[in-house]
């Protein structure tokens, strides 16, 4: 893939899988791995099991290349980002700061957000600056 131009589509990819994972794991309307947990935790089975280490290996995966490639300033600047637009919208009269499905839905569409930005950034960094990252060299 050496040449090819990260664009749109490749964070929307990855977006669409933050937004998989955040959701999965916890969400507002009952349906996620919590939920199931929590409601059979009486009879935890193979298949939770299974999709917890699943769960645990994406969010590792998307944790430590955030991590990595934001750092601990660029992820503060990332949560401060995403969450100053949060506040507008909400400012806005958008949606109520009493709706509280809502504004949890928002805060995880916000933090899938914050892990895609993450998982592209070193792309994105490329693009505006023509710097290369050290894992980004091919041997």
């Amino acid at each position: 893939m050496a040449g090819r131009k990260f664009g749109f589509k490749d964070f929307g990819i990855r977006l669409l899988f933050a937004l998989v994972l955040v959701f999965a794991a916890y969400n507002p309307f009952g349906y996620s791995f919590f939920h199931w947990v929590k409601d059979n935790l009486d009879a935890l089975t193979p298949w939770m099991a299974l999709a917890g280490i699943v769960l645990i290996i994406g969010w590792t995966m998307y944790i430590r290349a955030t991590l990595r490639s934001l750092g601990p300033f660029g992820l503060l600047l990332a949560f401060a980002f995403f969450g100053v637009l949060l506040w507008i919208v909400v400012d806005l009269g958008l949606v109520s700061a009493e709706n509280v499905k809502t504004l949890a839905t928002l805060v995880e569409i916000l933090f899938a957000c914050v892990l895609a930005t993450g998982m592209s950034w070193s792309h994105i960094r490329r693009r505006l600056s023509g710097q290369l990252d050290v894992d980004d060299v091919e041997e």
